[in-house]
């Protein structure tokens, strides 16, 4: 929201924008001035807070979105306090039930989805497709979590022994654990507390300090229908804070499983950490994605398909595709295309909100540093610019916002031994580079220390099945005339290598959430061993 101290000195299209903040927020539960009052970060049945005063800004113009009151470490305890109880009472209902709850969670956020959305989009930047995308994302994953509720259970195994009976059996696991990052600031929760809660567990999210907001409406959403359930709001817990935070989860037994989104560099140390206790811990850490164009592809499928992927986000997203090679054959054409289409966005570059805008800000202005320091090292290390390269121009009215222009480098030999193409640089920036044979590609899709995400374009089906085969792409997510990004939530989502080998949403991601048992049940008199062991005890 808009300080009324600077409100008559803003240009009338901020304005507006702030008046749009303000019916989105009241709808939300929000406060609609944060001037004149702070917005509690902490909820664990009820809503408070006594650490630190932080800021949410808008990254699209700098003005003040509202001042969150962040957990002490007092507020953290009483938390995990909280959701261990809960969890007590929730273990107990049948998995059905915990569905019909789910569902009426998936409800209230279909009715919230555009509001949440625009949350999204003010305070993470997201244009106003993928901030609702976004939320429409966990409405998808709880969904999947209702009719998980009527199938979760193990397999039934055959016995050597007669009268036995083996079976797996998943029963609930505890408290889960969810540090988040900001640039999927409500989605990723979404993820893991549809399975948290249909598996029967607690769960305690600490978000991004930069996305503070967006976490707090959607706990208001699902708060409220835990209420309407009389169920305890713990079970779906909120700690807003920085880095002290989220230690305190990661160190703390009482948290069975962590889920950790977040640095290649940080994520090491909490899996290191999370394990020296014996708990579990799902990591989902950088990508370095790559896609790869052969000659027989069909370029007006892959050129929109790897635009999407490169500049959704403002190349914000684990799966922006980040590195770009193309066939020796094609190159030069389909580059032309390429940075063509990067000039064409030029002019739908601003308000994330706005109608037609493609390109939103990089969230903080730390991204905005790491994108012009990236673009010194590129230059010095013989990096090619073809387009862009430089912070953006905007409107006035976005002058205060962190904007740069999408922008393309092009690399000789493939990218090898240029560093920046080992790396990570959260901001719309790809590397292009050239090759002579599929298993060339290959080779260079495989050489980072990375592997979430990466995509082929061909025709030749012989191609794609060599791609997402053991000698193809060894990312989790493999695509074959498809973008890097745009994952549905039906597969895991995961990567392998540096990124964590992490799966979280569909498939089978729903059994880490469960404490599993192999169970043998004898119904004979008899005392009978495996393998053909005898041994008799006299009495």
């Amino acid at each position: 929201m808009l300080s009324r101290r600077f409100a008559s000195a803003v240009p009338l299209q901020r304005r507006l924008l702030s008046t749009h903040a303000q019916g989105v927020f009241q709808r939300l539960g929000l406060s609609p001035d944060p001037t004149s009052s702070e917005t509690p970060g902490v909820y664990h049945g009820s809503w408070g807070g006594r650490g630190a005063l932080v800021d949410s800004i808008n990254p699209a113009n700098g003005e003040l979105l509202a001042r969150v009151r962040q957990a002490s470490a007092e507020d953290t305890e009483d938390t995990l306090v909280a959701a261990r109880e809960a969890y007590k009472q929730w273990r107990t209902v049948p998995a059905p039930r915990r569905g019909l709850v789910l569902q009426d969670i998936g409800r209230a956020l279909e009715e919230k989805r555009d509001d949440l959305g625009a949350v999204v989009s003010l305070e993470m930047g997201k244009i106003k497709s993928e901030g609702r995308g976004e939320v429409q994302e966990i409405i998808d994953i709880v969904g999947y979590a209702v009719g998980l509720s009527r199938s979760i259970g193990g397999s039934v195994f055959p016995s050597e022994r007669p009268n036995h009976f083996i079976t797996e059996v998943a029963n609930p696991l505890g408290v889960v654990g969810v540090i988040s990052a900001f640039n999927f600031p409500t989605a990723v929760y979404g993820w893991n507390l549809s399975l948290s809660l249909v598996n029967g567990n607690a769960t305690i999210w600490k978000p991004a300090p930069t996305t503070s907001l967006c976490a707090i409406a959607t706990t208001k959403i699902i708060a409220s229908v835990l209420e309407s359930h009389k169920l305890p709001g713990a079970l779906s817990a909120l700690v807003c804070g920085g880095g002290e935070v989220g230690q305190a989860l990661v160190d703390d037994k009482r948290v069975d499983l962590l889920s950790f989104t977040g640095s290649e560099a940080r994520g090491k140390i909490v899996g290191q950490q999370v394990q020296a206790r014996f708990g579990k811990s799902l990591l989902e850490l950088g990508g370095n994605n790559a896609a790869i164009v052969l000659p027989d592809a069909n370029m007006a499928l892959a050129l929109p398909s790897i635009a999407f992927a490169a500049l959704g986000t403002a190349g914000q997203r684990c799966t922006t595709t980040r590195r770009l090679f193309l066939h020796s054959s094609i190159a030069d054409s389909f580059l032309a295309s390429l940075v063509a289409a990067y000039k064409s966005t030029a002019s739908r570059i601003g308000d994330p909100l706005a109608e037609g805008t493609l390109i939103g800000p990089v969230h903080a202005q730390d991204g905005v540093n790491r994108y012009l320091a990236a673009i010194e090292q590129i230059k010095k290390d013989g990096g090619e610019i073809l387009v862009g390269g430089k912070r953006a121009e905007v409107d006035a009215a976005l002058s205060k916002g962190n904007w740069v222009e999408p922008t393309i480098v092009k690399v000789a030999n493939g990218g090898r031994g240029f560093k920046m193409m080992q790396e990570e640089t959260f901001a719309p920036i790809l590397y292009v580079s050239t090759f002579e044979t599929l298993e060339e590609a290959i080779e260079l899709n495989n050489g980072v220390a990375q592997g979430l995400s990466s995509a082929l374009f061909t025709q030749d089906l012989s191609n794609a099945l060599k791609w997402i085969g053991p000698e193809g792409s060894d990312t989790g997510i493999v695509n074959v005339n498809g973008s890097t990004s745009g994952a549905e939530i039906g597969a895991p989502f995961g990567g392998n290598k540096s990124t964590g080998w992490g799966r979280e949403s569909g498939g089978d991601a729903w059994k880490q959430y469960a404490r599993w048992a192999s169970c043998t049940l004898n119904w004979s008199n008899e005392v009978a061993l495996a393998q053909g062991v005898n041994f008799s005890v006299e009495e």
